[in-house]
């Protein structure tokens, strides 16, 4: 099995397109690369300052991975319709209040990932005028994470949206792979032959 089988979900495979799958996994391997290396930051930063010898560029290495791992994953989680979500109310609908929730559920999920895009770039632009301390970095190169998260997320529902019009949104659930279906064992009653 390749590890795009691994990474990349079945579920609601209708609603996506085949051509993203390598996106989905280079992001997802990005964000399990950016919580990595916050992590490791994070011990290194304590272990240097136990010792007495801080090095206080570590703050802002993992305030940047921080910081790219929550916008890259939200993107992530926009795909694999695990964040930015409400299947609470649309999966309880089915034919077209089904189709409408859907659409405008993601809708809104659109223009929210445009205000990402739209305020998140003018405040990337402001950011050339602040820094970071101690490496006087600009704060533009925090602020880039919002609007490439704004765009994936614009992507990602386009596909959705796109997808669910055409095959529709309301499809019975796959059966993943992982999990084995369990018979119920019949009890027996006293007295009562097995065979």
């Amino acid at each position: 099995m390749q590890i795009v089988d691994k990474l990349v979900l079945k579920r609601q495979r209708h609603l996506k397109w085949r051509a993203f799958d390598r996106l989905e996994l280079a992001l997802m391997v990005l964000c399990g690369v950016l919580l990595f290396a916050f992590s490791s930051t994070v011990v290194f930063d304590i272990v240097t300052r136990t010792i007495g010898h801080p090095w206080l560029w570590l703050q802002e290495v993992t305030q940047t991975f921080f910081i790219y791992a929550i916008f890259i994953g939200a993107a992530v989680a926009t795909r694999r319709n695990d964040h930015l979500y409400l299947t609470a109310v649309s999966e309880a609908l089915h034919g077209t209040p089904r189709l409408v929730a859907e659409i405008v559920i993601r809708l809104v999920v659109f223009g929210v990932a445009s205000c990402l895009v739209w305020f998140g770039y003018l405040n990337f632009l402001r950011g050339f005028s602040s820094f970071r301390m101690p490496s006087m970095t600009p704060i533009a190169s925090l602020y880039a994470a919002i609007p490439i998260a704004g765009a994936l997320i614009a992507l990602f529902t386009i596909e959705q949206m796109v997808n669910g019009w055409r095959h529709g949104f309301d499809h019975p659930p796959e059966r993943d792979d992982e999990f084995v279906a369990i018979t119920p064992i019949k009890p027996v009653t006293p007295g009562e032959d097995r065979s």
